[in-house]
């Protein structure tokens, strides 16, 4: 007698039928389906040996069952994506999901690279420069009611220019006698030190430090021989066609101070009354 050769599940003979071989175990085709075939998420049927099985996160599909939730179309051969479980071709996705590019009025797919500014939406080359008619892409740009320009353009166009160098001003900056400066380019006449955030002063219509500005144009004390500014609150004392700082101001014999006292002038001296009483 010759051996058998049985379904491993039914126990019935396989002589004369198909079966299919599963870990290491032959099967009827029926036993396999019901033992190892997977139901399909759609219809929720087995998906038989002999249909052609879709897997999608997780989920297994007939190939007529893998379709459009929308159009019905067949996906089996063509992209899709999935919005809240159902599947969808690009083209239903893109007319009920995607956006229309504001510069061309076509749809922006899917994956293509786009950009997003006050909820607009444009494809990244329709995304262009008013003025260079160049797309923008990643850098920076700068809106002017509905109309974009990059950096350079903005500047070109719009931006101030500087009174020194005559280059724009992209940012920042300062103000003297209602013109616009780089901080950089506003310096003192003289020494050239930025006087940005810093006290100064001018004459003729030049900037200076106050340092070079009472160098070049103050008075000087007939006691220290430094300038007289009366910059910071300052307070000083003139006679005649001389100037003293207030605290400078004092006998030059006894060194007391006559600020608010009453003094005589001794050729160049200035005395108190004490001082020029011992002089009688």
């Amino acid at each position: 007698m010759s051996e058998r050769f049985d379904c491993d599940n039914c126990k019935e003979s396989l002589y004369g039928r198909k079966y299919i071989q599963a870990e290491d175990n032959p099967y009827c085709i029926p036993c396999y389906d019901s033992l190892f075939a997977n139901t399909c998420d759609e219809c929720k049927e087995l998906i038989g040996h002999d249909s052609r099985e879709l897997f999608y996160e997780d989920r297994h599909y007939h190939e007529h069952c893998f379709r459009c939730f929308r159009c019905d179309r067949s996906l089996a051969d063509e992209p899709f994506t999935s919005q809240d479980d159902a599947l969808l071709c690009n083209d239903c996705y893109c007319n009920e999901f995607s956006s229309k590019c504001v510069a061309c009025d076509k749809t922006v797919m899917p994956g293509t690279r786009k950009l997003e500014y006050a909820g607009s939406t444009w494809h990244e080359g329709c995304f262009i420069c008013n003025s260079c008619q160049q797309p923008i892409g990643s850098k920076s740009f700068i809106p002017d009611k509905d109309d974009h320009y990059c950096v350079p353009c903005y500047e070109n166009k719009f931006a101030p220019r500087c009174t020194r160098c005559k280059q724009a001003l992209a940012k920042g900056g300062v103000t003297y006698r209602d013109e616009p400066w780089h901080k950089e380019c506003f310096v003192c006449t003289s020494c050239k030190v930025q006087l940005a955030g810093q006290h100064f002063t001018s004459r003729d219509d030049s900037p200076y430090c106050l340092k070079c500005f009472g160098n070049l144009y103050a008075k000087k004390c007939e006691a220290c021989k430094k300038p007289i500014t009366g910059f910071g609150g300052g307070k000083y004392i003139s006679f005649e066609d001389r100037q003293w700082h207030q605290p400078c101001f004092t006998c030059s014999r006894c060194s007391m101070s006559l600020v608010g006292a009453g003094f005589f002038p001794e050729q160049d001296d200035i005395l108190c009354r004490n001082c020029n009483s011992n002089l009688e």
